[in-house]
């Protein structure tokens, strides 16, 4: 069976807007082929300047924010709104998030996720000259389930979804609608060695799957179409 190592990435700078991450992370650890770099979504939106003034006395100022970057909001509970964004993530408030940003201030979800793994990901090949993979990682809940976990929002040169449909289980039995999120369980994986309040915004995992390293994208593989989603 195949071992992971998860690596979290110490040391980096508050990030801020125009900061390059792929300099900041290849400047502090030693990249190889076929490693995954899981970067949280935070430092992301800070780097590309997705940052928004919300009043700090206010503790539902940036409600207004939610409701300009849903795309439908699906159910309200009270100050709870579950929303739809434009990248087709059905989460909580948008992805509008106060965590971990100075106070009066919000982060929005970057524009395009996949995009922005693909930009970390090829200077990391510019600098480290390493084959790697890259997740941007955020927060959801799910549903009937308590709980947050991290789930892979973006990806780049690693596979987000394995399709082992026609392949056999373990007693020689056609598999016939097993399709693995892998993205995500590396994602989550990332988070346990992160933790949500460490100051840790990037992880490396080795020791993943080589036949998943190729061109991939979470909006096409991950999020359901809307005509095949049973709760939309």
């Amino acid at each position: 069976m195949p071992e992971l190592t998860v690596v979290p990435v110490e040391g980096l700078p508050e990030v801020g807007p125009g900061d390059v991450l792929a300099e900041l992370i290849a400047a502090r650890v030693h990249l190889s082929d076929f490693d995954v770099v899981v970067v949280t979504q935070k430092v992301v939106s800070k780097a590309e300047g997705r940052l928004v003034e919300v009043d700090p006395r206010d503790p539902l100022s940036h409600k207004a924010t939610v409701e300009k970057e849903a795309v439908r909001v699906l159910r309200r509970r009270g100050d709870l709104l579950v929303t739809e964004t434009r990248h087709g993530f059905v989460c909580a408030n948008a992805g509008v998030d106060l965590s971990n940003v100075p106070q009066g201030q919000a982060t929005l979800l970057p524009v395009d996720p996949d995009r922005s793994a693909r930009r970390i990901r090829d200077g990391l090949r510019a600098r480290a000259g390493a084959r790697v993979g890259v997740i941007v990682s955020d927060t959801f809940g799910r549903p009937w389930r308590r709980g947050l976990t991290d789930v892979a929002i973006g990806v780049a040169g690693i596979a987000a979804v394995v399709d082992l449909r026609g392949t056999s289980d373990s007693l020689g039995r056609p598999l016939q609608v097993t399709e693995v999120c892998v993205a995500d369980e590396l994602a989550a994986a990332a988070e346990l060695v992160r933790g949500k309040s460490s100051g840790v915004p990037v992880t490396v995992i080795r020791g993943v799957e080589r036949s998943w390293f190729r061109e991939a994208s979470v909006r096409e593989e991950v999020v359901r179409p809307y005509e095949e989603d049973l709760f939309r």
